[in-house]
C-alpha cells in the first residue's frame, strides 16, 4: 500500500465505511504488511503532534505556558508510539479470541486489520491537540467515531452476526480503554520520572499497594521480559521463543509471580459452575470452550435455562490472563448510571465487586452482571419478570467458590 492508496483507504473508511469494510474485508493481507504500510504510519500521527504540543507549543493557560524538556518529550513520544502499537496488536488479539462467543469467526489478520482500520479516525483527530481549548473536542469525536467504525467493521471481518455486533464492540471498546488508560500512565510516568532525574538525582519510588506501584511493578515486569524476549528472539529453540511471549503477556496483564500468564480453568470446570438448576429455573443446554491466543487464555460457559414462558442465557468468562489489567481497570474506573422512559442501566461497585445491570420495562429483558475476584465474568440475561430476578439467578451461582479459584 503506497502513499496515494493509503490516503484513499482512510479517507473512504472514514467517509463511506458501509461501502469500504466489504471491500477491506476481502482483501488478502498479512500483520505485517497491515502494520508496516498503515497502522505504523497513522499511529504516528497523535505521537508527532501530541510531541510538538507538549515539548515545542506548550501547554497554555491564564498566561501561563508550560512545556515538557525536549529530551524527556523525545522519550515520551517514543514510548507512547510503541506502547500504542502494542496495545493495538493485543486489542487485536482479545477481539480474534472473543470471535466464537459473538458468532464469529477467529482471523488474527482480520482482528487486526478491523483494529487497525477502525482506530483510523482516533488517530487523524490526534492533530488537533494543536488546537487550544477545543482540541479535546475533536479528539473525542475522533475516538467515538472510530468506536462506530468498529461496530460496522467486525461483521464483514470478524463474521459476527450483526445482531452480536454492538455486544462485540462494547467489550472490546472496554478492553482498549483500559489498555489506553495504561498506555498513558505508563507514558506519564516516564515523563515525570524523566523531568525528575533531569532535575536531581534523588531516586523516586512508589507504595507497591498504590495505583503508581502497579504501574510501576508492571514497567519492571515488563522490562525483564522483554530482555527474556529478546535473547530468545536471538536463539534458534521454538519452545524458548514461545515461552518468552507468553511471559511479556503475561507481564504486560498481570500474571504469576514468574510473570507467565496464568492459566484459566479447563472448560468442563468452569461449566460445573452452572448447575442444573438456577433459581427455579431449569437448565435446557449448556456447553463451554477455551481459547488459547499468544499465551493468552480465555476460557467460556453459558446455558441456557427456562421456566415457563421465561428464559435467561447465563454466561461465565474466565479471563486468568486478564486479571492484573481488570483489577486496574477496577482502581481506575468510573461508575454510570443513565435512565430512559423504559427502563436504566447502571455500573457501580458493591462489596468490591464490579457490577453492570440493564433494565426495560417495555420488553422485560434485562441483564446483569457482577466481576468476580477481577478475573470471572458472570452475566445473566433474558426476559424474566424484574431485574432481581436475574440478580437471583446469578446469586444462585457459587460466586464464593469462583472468587476461591481466583486468589492466588
Amino acid at each position: 500500500m503506497n502513499s496515494a492508496s493509503l490516503i484513499t483507504r482512510a479517507k473512504s473508511i472514514l467517509l463511506s465505511p458501509r461501502t469500504e469494510w466489504p471491500v477491506a474485508a476481502a482483501e488478502p493481507a498479512t500483520v505485517k504488511g497491515l502494520y508496516t504500510r498503515y497502522i505504523m504510519i497513522l499511529a504516528a500521527i497523535p505521537a508527532v503532534f501530541g510531541f510538538i504540543k507538549g515539548s515545542l507549543i506548550g501547554h497554555g493557560m491564564f498566561g501561563v505556558t508550560v512545556t515538557t524538556p525536549i529530551l524527556v518529550g523525545l522519550v515520551s513520544m517514543v514510548i507512547g508510539y510503541a506502547l500504542s502499537l502494542a496495545v493495538l496488536y493485543v486489542v487485536a488479539v482479545i477481539i480474534n479470541a472473543l470471535a466464537p462467543g459473538f458468532g464469529g469467526e477467529k482471523s488474527q489478520v482480520q482482528a487486526v486489520k478491523v483494529a487497525g482500520y477502525a482506530w483510523t479516525a482516533a488517530w487523524l483527530a490526534g492533530i488537533a491537540v494543536l488546537v487550544p481549548w477545543l482540541g479535546w473536542l475533536v479528539m473525542l469525536a475522533g475516538g467515538i467515531y472510530s468506536i462506530y467504525l468498529l461496530y460496522l467493521g467486525l461483521p464483514h471481518t470478524m463474521k459476527c452476526p450483526q445482531d452480536k455486533a454492538l455486544g462485540y464492540t462494547a467489550v472490546s471498546v472496554i478492553i482498549a480503554v483500559v489498555l489506553g488508560w495504561i498506555m498513558a500512565l505508563i507514558v506519564g510516568m516516564v515523563a515525570a520520572l524523566g523531568g525528575g532525574l533531569a532535575g536531581s538525582s534523588d531516586q523516586v519510588s512508589f507504595d507497591k499497594d498504590s495505583r503508581l506501584g502497579a504501574i510501576a511493578a508492571m514497567g519492571e515486569r515488563m522490562e525483564a521480559a522483554a530482555e527474556a524476549n529478546e535473547k530468545a528472539a536471538e536463539s534458534d529453540d521454538p519452545q524458548a521463543q514461545s515461552e518468552a511471549v507468553g511471559a511479556l503477556f503475561g507481564a504486560m496483564f498481570g500474571g504469576s509471580k514468574d510473570g507467565k500468564p496464568v492459566e484459566s480453568l479447563a472448560p468442563a470446570d468452569l461449566r460445573a459452575f452452572l448447575p442444573e438448576t438456577l433459581a427455579g429455573f431449569e437448565r435446557q443446554s449448556v456447553s463451554s470452550s477455551r481459547q488459547t491466543t499468544m499465551g493468552i487464555q480465555v476460557t467460556e460457559a453459558s446455558a441456557t435455562y427456562v421456566h415457563g414462558d421465561r428464559r435467561v442465557t447465563v454466561e461465565l468468562t474466565d479471563m486468568a490472563a486478564m486479571s492484573g489489567m481488570m483489577a486496574m481497570a477496577g482502581a481506575f474506573g468510573t461508575e454510570s448510571e443513565s435512565e430512559s422512559a423504559t427502563g436504566y442501566e447502571r455500573t457501580y461497585v458493591r462489596g468490591g465487586q464490579r457490577i453492570h445491570e440493564k433494565w426495560d420495562s417495555r420488553s422485560n429483558r434485562g441483564e446483569y452482571g457482577v466481576m468476580v475476584a477481577d478475573r470471572f465474568q458472570v452475566e445473566a440475561d433474558g426476559s424474566v419478570e424484574d431485574i432481581d430476578q436475574l440478580k437471583r439467578v446469578v446469586g444462585s451461582i457459587d460466586l464464593d467458590g469462583l472468587a476461591a479459584l481466583g486468589t492466588p
